[in-house]
């Protein structure tokens, strides 16, 4: 936005914007249309973002991250949706997933695993949905029996982001199946070699095709009870909503972000494309609907970054981020079919970012909790 500067945002904020904008510029768009084409990026791009520092930006430089903020993780975010660059989820590694160890880990655990995420050694996904079970999480049905020192795994999991490259996988089980919420535990399981463990295909998508969205299979797959994530089972559901906010924030973040970027391509395009003899931008209806894009992308930023400031200070509330989360995704949506008419059949061509934006940003309405959950939650924290 024109002469608008996040209030968040520092001298040394704006250095890290900067070097992460060229590192997604050159370690990642030139190779977006092939990634696409093969359906996830190339597994060296995790340690290219080691190196960089662009991995658990926001964890305590103890276990190996960067020593920031939540600051840092909506820097490296935004860049990397303003960039378009979907084909893995640095959110899910860095600002969801390496949060849980954080909050939840025990010492062992953190010392264990957060060094070598941040190094992109290990690769982190967060396992939730399911078949039969993907907003109502405590109707998940994969199992994880005591047996001794050991947890024995049987299920599946669905729709997951990072599913083929990630090898340090937090995974939503049933600990006691009579339970709903309080059956829920997360166990941490690590890959590598391990048995019982499988992916399935790489699930075809209609945007972030590049993705490397996977099923996964637990079939008798043993791990250590230390894996699992607390002092005690029946913790998970609880955790989950603990750290929901926070996910919520990051998708509103990239929706703010990909409406600025949205009214940008299509005001340049409009003020070269000519219809009639005159340019597009020159006529009435064009100009009123980037006018109205231009506002609704205006009141996201400043709300989503209200949300950040409270973030930061502690006091951001579930139903505020609840807010953020539904109503930035959905005139996201909005906007991108605005801005997507005015290119006109060229709109539709993937060759175009906005017609991969347009696609791509579908599913901010679905992940990170359906915007009809969003709504619920928001409406239960006004019950009398």
């Amino acid at each position: 936005m024109d002469g608008y500067r996040s209030p968040w945002l520092d001298v040394d904020l704006e250095l890290l914007r900067d070097s992460t904008r060229k590192f997604f510029e050159r370690e990642c768009v030139p190779h977006d249309a092939r990634w696409r084409r093969e359906g996830m990026a190339d597994s060296e791009i995790w340690r290219k973002l080691g190196t960089m520092g662009l991995l658990c930006a926001s964890i305590p430089e103890q276990y190996g991250g960067g020593g920031g903020s939540f600051a840092h993780e909506a820097v490296i975010c935004t860049e990397q949706a303003r960039a378009l660059v979907t084909c893995f989820s640095n959110n899910v590694h860095s600002g969801i997933l390496a949060h849980y160890l954080l909050n939840f880990g025990g010492e062992e655990q953190k010392l264990k695993w957060l060094p070598r995420m941040a190094t992109g050694e290990l690769v982190g996904a967060i396992a939730m949905s399911e078949p039969g079970a993907g907003s109502d999480l405590q109707a998940i049905r994969t199992s994880a029996v005591r047996q001794g020192d050991e947890y024995l795994i049987n299920g599946s999991k669905t729709f997951i982001t990072n599913g083929y490259h990630a090898n340090l996988i937090c995974v939503a089980v049933k600990t006691d199946p009579t339970q709903r919420a309080k059956g829920v535990s997360l166990i941490m399981i690590e890959t590598d070699g391990l048995a019982g463990f499988r992916r399935g295909r790489l699930l075809e998508k209609i945007g972030q095709t590049g993705q490397d969205t996977a099923e996964l299979f637990f079939d008798d797959l043993r791990v250590p009870a230390a894996n699992l994530l607390g002092t005690r089972e029946g913790c998970g559901f609880i955790q989950l909503m603990e750290q929901l906010p926070r996910e919520r924030m990051l998708i509103a973040l990239q929706a703010a972000v990909i409406m600025e970027r949205a009214v940008a391509e299509t005001t340049a395009y409009v003020a070269e494309r000519k219809l009639f003899g005159k340019r597009l931008l020159d006529m009435q209806n064009t100009r009123f609907k980037l006018a109205e894009c231009k506002t609704i992308a205006t009141i996201a930023r400043i709300f989503v970054d209200s949300c950040v400031m409270r973030v930061l200070d502690g006091t951001l509330d579930a139903p505020t981020a609840a807010m953020a989360k539904w109503w930035s995704t959905q005139m996201n949506c909005q906007v991108l079919d605005e801005c997507l008419q005015l290119f006109g059949g060229y709109g539709y061509m993937s060759e175009y970012p906005i017609a991969r934006m347009y696609a791509d940003s579908r599913v901010g309405k679905i992940y990170g909790g359906a915007n009809e959950v969003m709504k619920e939650l928001i409406a239960r924290s006004m019950e009398p």
